[in-house]
């Protein structure tokens, strides 16, 4: 169900973005998506089940099809007769995104709006986002553990991944350090599926609380711990089999995501792996970020660079990784060893 549309016909959709949400909205709130997704479903059966005015619907029905998730069918002039099919998982994805818990409301609280039309004085560096905007790296308490309750909202694809790939990744392994782990979300997610597993978090001090609140409520008490540090500052603690970088190195510049590889590589354990997990440049990607790319125009001290796979399959090898892969999911991990012996 592939739309390829003109630009200026795609410029109309922009325009019209509030109104796009307005009936997503309201498919999803009244039903027709659950009874447009299996389909195809009749004009005239739907009308019916929604006791709505059918001419009325055929309108609302094009607004759908116009954004490209809903495919129709009209064999004649009875238009009763047409019958449409929504893209697969549209349901769910609306549901993500105007739903309560959805990633877009949470962002949406930033102070975006700081910069709203008036792009061109920021990028010109006439206009920039305070620290008590945002404020990065954070540097309060306040600020650093707002950070990562924001951060954790978003965390969905990447425990789907990981739950997805976790024999793969965990069958073999005894310790686990999440480096700038949250608030401990993915490592309660991660023991979930290794019971053999302990998994430590690796924050700034201020996080460990957070880690603490996710232990309890997870009940992961004994496996799941805390320990503070700075990885721009420290190095990394040894004695871990695995550790991770999810959602991290993007954050900075090429050479301090290569400084943070080195460190990991130092610090694992022979044979240990090494599991990244980013938001890596694709079309759907750019467009998911979108947000971030807007307000973090006004910032000039955080990177929020997505890049090509094949920028941390590269980095992987030349500081000494073998055995990368790239495994796949909602969200590609990359996965990599350091040599059983040796250096």
């Amino acid at each position: 169900m592939n739309v390829t549309l003109s630009p200026r016909a795609l410029m109309s959709l922009l325009a019209n973005g509030p109104k796009a949400m307005d009936v997503l909205e309201t498919a999803l709130g009244m039903g027709l998506l659950d009874a447009l997704e299996p389909g195809p479903v009749s004009l005239g059966a739907l009308a019916e089940r929604f006791d709505v005015r059918p001419l009325r619907l055929y309108k609302f029905l094009d607004c759908l099809e116009s954004l490209g998730f809903v495919a129709r069918s009209e064999p004649g002039d009875d238009i009763a007769s047409a019958t449409y099919r929504a893209a697969p998982g549209l349901r769910d994805a609306v549901a993500a995104v105007v739903g309560p818990d959805a990633i877009e409301r949470d962002r949406d609280r930033y102070p975006w709006r700081r910069l709203h039309g008036r792009l061109g004085e920021s990028l010109r560096g006439e206009v920039s986002m305070g620290d008590d905007d945002f404020a990065w790296p954070p540097k309060t308490d306040a600020q650093t553990a707002d950070f990562e309750r924001s951060m954790a909202v978003g965390l969905g694809p990447v425990i789907e991944a990981v739950h997805h790939n976790a024999d793969r990744l965990w069958s073999d392994r005894r310790r686990l350090l999440d480096v700038g782990g949250g608030d401990g979300t993915l490592a309660a997610h991660v023991l979930d599926d290794a019971p053999g597993l302990r998994v430590d978090v690796y924050n700034l001090p201020a996080v460990a609380p957070l880690v603490a609140a996710t232990r309890a409520e997870r009940g992961h008490v004994g496996r799941l711990d805390f320990v503070g540090g700075d990885f721009l500052a420290e190095p990394l603690p040894p004695g871990y089999d695995a550790m991770a970088f999810v959602r991290v190195l993007h954050d900075w510049p090429n050479e301090v995501a290569r400084r943070l590889v080195e460190k990991a590589y130092a610090a694992l354990e022979p044979g240990g792996m090494l599991l990244i997990c980013e938001e890596f440049r694709t079309p759907d990607r750019l467009a998911m970020q979108f947000f971030w790319s807007y307000f973090l125009i006004g910032v000039d001290t955080c990177v929020s660079r997505l890049r090509e796979v094949e920028f941390y399959t590269g980095l992987l090898k030349e500081v000494g990784f073998e055995r990368v892969t790239v495994l796949p999911g909602g969200w590609e991990l990359v996965c990599a060893y350091k040599p059983a012996t040796g250096t």
